[in-house]
């Protein structure tokens, strides 16, 4: 027990954490707009058990950490395949278990987001209402296990990379998932109530789908310059939310 009152650890579990939390804002999001197509007395269970899922996923990943690691080998050569042998392109070429998840996730959130942005623009009514037949319960929830399964791998592999200890990333997850539970219902809400932040959430989904796909092929986009590029946008559209608020406020006073 010595290794609790190493400052060390603690250092790795909080950053860790909060790292968690990070990545762990992409998985909310879907989760939160895949839920709403549900009627209202059935998205927050889902989300509930999303965000459940991705909790068992994390920690099933975590205790088998061999397995994890080993998908970073090599499995399919397609350098080899068609016989390529310039050195530049050959690595990019070599996709292991981990590119193969990430790629195909990352194609079914370009789908998904992609799907979801044009039903917009095409005007397409939402089923949200309890009056109206939602799309089924099972097929969310299988969408949002698949998409758990990419961010939950991303995630174990980022804990492997930062700490040792199998119980700080244990404990780490689950205060993260913690965390994201307590917090999904009110980003869920905010998400749902406002179209333009909705349309904002997709392209996010559309950004990090490119950025998996491209992660597959050994091209890294640093996530810093995501999240700052989404920190920023959703700071200009809470400002443009607020003058609109305000605007909206004067009409009626004049009124």
């Amino acid at each position: 027990m010595e290794w609790l009152l190493d400052p060390q650890i603690w250092i790795s579990f909080l950053t860790l954490t909060v790292l968690e939390i990070v990545l762990g804002i992409d998985n909310i999001v879907f989760i939160s707009i895949q839920s709403g197509k549900l009627p209202l007395e059935q998205q927050k269970r889902a989300r509930r058990i999303g965000l459940i899922l991705a909790l068992v996923m994390r920690v099933a990943l975590l205790f088998s950490i061999k397995w994890v690691m080993g998908l970073t080998t090599p499995l399919v050569n397609f350098a080899e395949w068609f016989s390529i042998t310039n050195p530049k392109i050959v690595p990019y070429l070599i996709l292991s278990g981990r590119d193969l998840i990430l790629f195909i996730g990352g194609l079914f959130l370009i789908y998904k987001s992609t799907t979801e942005i044009h039903h917009k623009v095409e005007g397409h009514v939402e089923v949200s209402s309890t009056t109206q037949k939602a799309v089924s319960f099972t097929s969310v929830i299988i969408q949002i296990l698949i998409l758990d399964l990419v961010f939950s791998l991303d995630s174990v592999i980022t804990a492997v990379g930062m700490v040792d200890q199998i119980g700080v990333m244990i404990a780490a997850v689950i205060v993260a998932v913690g965390i994201m539970l307590l917090s999904a219902e009110s980003i869920s809400k905010f998400v749902n109530d406002y179209p333009s932040v909705k349309m904002l959430a997709l392209a996010f989904l559309l950004l990090i789908g490119v950025s998996l796909t491209a992660e597959a092929f050994d091209q890294h986009i640093p996530k810093g310059y995501i999240y700052f590029a989404m920190a920023f946008s959703v700071l200009v559209e809470f400002l443009n939310i607020r003058s609109q608020k305000k605007a909206l406020k004067k009409i009626e006073e004049n009124q």
